[in-house]
C-alpha cells in the first residue's frame, strides 16, 4: 500500500493497466453484478433531486424500477446501491446506445441537465473504496468482464491510476492526485 495523505492506495493501481474498452465488454459492469452501483450517503439526495432530469434519458423498465423501488435501495449485504432492473440484471439508470450501455445520468451530465456526472463508484471502477473513519483503502477490483480493458491498457501503457485521473481528482482533489502521481513515479524508478 502506498500512503497518499489519507488515503491508502494499493500498489497494484499504479502498476496494472486499464482502459475501458466498451466496443469488446459492451459495458457489462452496468448489467452484471449481484447488485447495483455502490453509493455514498452523501449521493441519495443529489440522486432523489436530479431524478426528474435523468429520467427522460432512462429505458422504460428503469424508470418502472425508480418509480417502484426508489431513487437507491439497500442490497443484501446492507449496502446503499442503485436499484437494478427485476432486482439482479442492469442497473435501473442504463440505457443503451449502439448496443453499449450508456448511464442515463451521464447524458443528462453531457447535455447540461445536471451538474453530477454519475455515482463515483461508478466513475471510479475498475477501483473500489473501502471507508474507515479515518481513512479510504483503494483497490483494484478485478473482474473477468474487464479482460479486454486490461489489454487495451497494456498496449496503450496506461497504468489505472492515469485512467482515472479525472474520476480521482473530483473525488480527492487536484493535489492529492499530483501527490499520487509523485509517489507513483517514485514507485515506478
Amino acid at each position: 500500500m502506498i500512503e497518499v495523505a489519507d488515503v491508502l492506495v494499493n500498489e497494484e493501481i499504479i502498476k496494472e493497466n486499464f482502459v475501458c474498452n466498451l466496443h469488446k465488454c459492451k459495458g457489462a459492469c452496468c448489467v452484471e453484478g449481484d447488485s447495483g452501483a455502490p453509493l455514498e450517503r452523501d449521493e441519495l439526495a443529489v440522486l432523489r433531486e436530479i431524478y426528474p432530469k435523468v429520467k427522460p434519458f432512462m429505458t422504460e423498465r428503469g424508470i418502472e424500477t425508480i418509480e417502484m423501488a426508489g431513487t437507491h435501495v439497500v442490497d443484501v449485504d446492507g449496502d446503499l446501491t442503485t436499484p437494478c432492473v427485476d432486482g439482479n440484471k442492469e442497473c435501473a439508470y442504463v440505457t443503451w446506445e449502439n448496443g453499449i450501455t450508456k448511464c442515463a445520468i451521464e447524458i443528462a451530465y453531457e447535455q447540461g441537465h445536471t451538474s453530477w456526472k454519475k455515482p463515483i463508484s461508478c466513475h471510479l471502477y475498475p477501483i473500489r473504496t473501502t471507508k474507515y473513519p479515518e481513512f479510504d483503502v483503494l483497490n483494484y477490483d478485478r473482474w473477468h468482464i474487464c479482460h479486454d480493458a486490461c489489454s487495451f491498457g497494456r498496449e496503450l501503457k496506461v497504468p489505472i491510476y492515469s485512467f482515472l485521473k479525472e474520476p480521482l481528482i473530483r473525488k480527492y482533489g487536484e493535489s492529492w492526485y499530483k501527490e499520487l502521481e509523485e509517489a507513483a513515479a517514485a514507485e515506478t524508478t
